[in-house]
């Protein structure tokens, strides 16, 4: 056991359930008493904790792939950091772990329900985000889900985030004939074209999506990876070549969107062109991860696959990187720090 615990730990709570745009108002940093582990639990202090797209849809209490955040609860989400107290078995004080309750200084989690990581590998922050749920989303998502083959033509939508500037690297170094993506500011898009090495790059509030995507992909497209939805989608379905597939990962044109929005007009199309529009969970595909870390690992070793993080450093900003991260001002993974 560590000699001196802390004594209390500050936590963000959904206080009120948002409609629409998620505010400020919507959360509270609170603070919980802090006490020793109980058996087979261990004490982590987080350092880092991501926040995600996804977890707008678990501000909703509504049913869905996860259950909703409770509100006057703490908010849960990936986080690595250092234990400093265990009563679990294997997993000693100075151990580096991930886990699922971020969003909190300190967290009492179950030693079954921690992952050992090595910052000798990578560096802690990269478990979140390039090496974690993240990369395995966008690995899976493309060669799984998309059933990417050598010479295939790939078009991926917020192609400046975690997820979508991975897959386009990802296809890269596998062999595409074409990588194609859209961003949503000039600078997002230098960054694919002279960072991540995408052929052609487009930011999407320049233009009508498709002009800009046929304009890039004259000669049509096999796969598209969609992080967004809407008028993306609509777009990547007239440009999809026959029998070309859509991995469908997130929509996020239409979380915080209040009325229902419209579907694709050209839905039609997937009938002639036999396209296959397939959603994803990365939970089915954990299968993969031994995989995927020892292929992304060995990239990222050799510098052959870049990544960002926009790193908030702060536990009182922690929803301001969320709601950041909503407004597109993230470019890769967003984290907090918590040094």
């Amino acid at each position: 056991m560590s000699a001196a615990l802390p004594t209390t730990s500050r936590e963000w709570h959904l206080v009120a359930r948002p409609h629409g745009w998620p505010t400020a108002q919507d959360f509270a940093l609170r603070e919980a008493p802090v006490t020793a582990p109980a058996d087979g639990r261990v004490l982590v202090r987080n350092l880092h904790f991501s926040v995600d797209p996804y977890m707008r849809g678990r501000m909703n209490d509504v049913k869905s792939y996860a259950p909703p955040f409770q509100l006057d609860q703490p908010m849960e989400g990936g986080a690595v950091g250092e234990v400093i107290a265990s009563a679990a078995e294997g997993i000693e004080v100075g151990d580096h772990v991930l886990h699922g309750l971020g969003w909190r200084e300190y967290a009492d989690v179950a030693g079954s329900a921690v992952v050992k990581v090595d910052p000798a590998v990578a560096p802690l922050s990269a478990y979140l985000g390039v090496l974690g749920m993240t990369g395995l989303t966008a690995y899976a998502g493309l060669l799984d889900v998309a059933s990417f083959q050598p010479g295939d033509a790939v078009f991926v939508s917020g192609a400046a985030g975690a997820v979508g500037s991975q897959v386009g690297q990802i296809a890269r170094l596998k062999g595409a004939s074409r990588v194609i993506g859209s961003a949503g500011s000039d600078e997002k898009v230098a960054l694919l074209v002279d960072e991540y090495g995408f052929d052609a790059a487009f930011n999407y509030k320049n233009g009508p999506v498709a002009e800009q995507l046929r304009e890039a992909a004259p000669d049509g497209i096999d796969v598209y990876f969609d992080n967004v939805g809407g008028e993306h989608l609509e777009a990547a379905i007239g440009s999809l070549k026959v029998h070309g597939r859509a991995a469908i990962c997130g929509m996020i044109a239409q979380y915080n969107a209040t009325e229902p929005t419209p579907g694709p007009r050209n839905l039609a199309l997937v009938i002639g062109k036999r396209l296959r529009l397939q959603g994803m969970l990365v939970g089915d595909h954990s299968a993969l991860q031994p995989q995927f870390v020892q292929e992304v690992g060995g990239w990222l070793a050799s510098g052959e696959l870049k990544y960002a993080e926009t790193a908030i450093e702060g536990m009182e900003n922690g929803v301001e990187a969320f709601l950041g991260l909503l407004r597109g001002e993230n470019t890769g993974k967003m984290i907090v720090s918590l040094g």
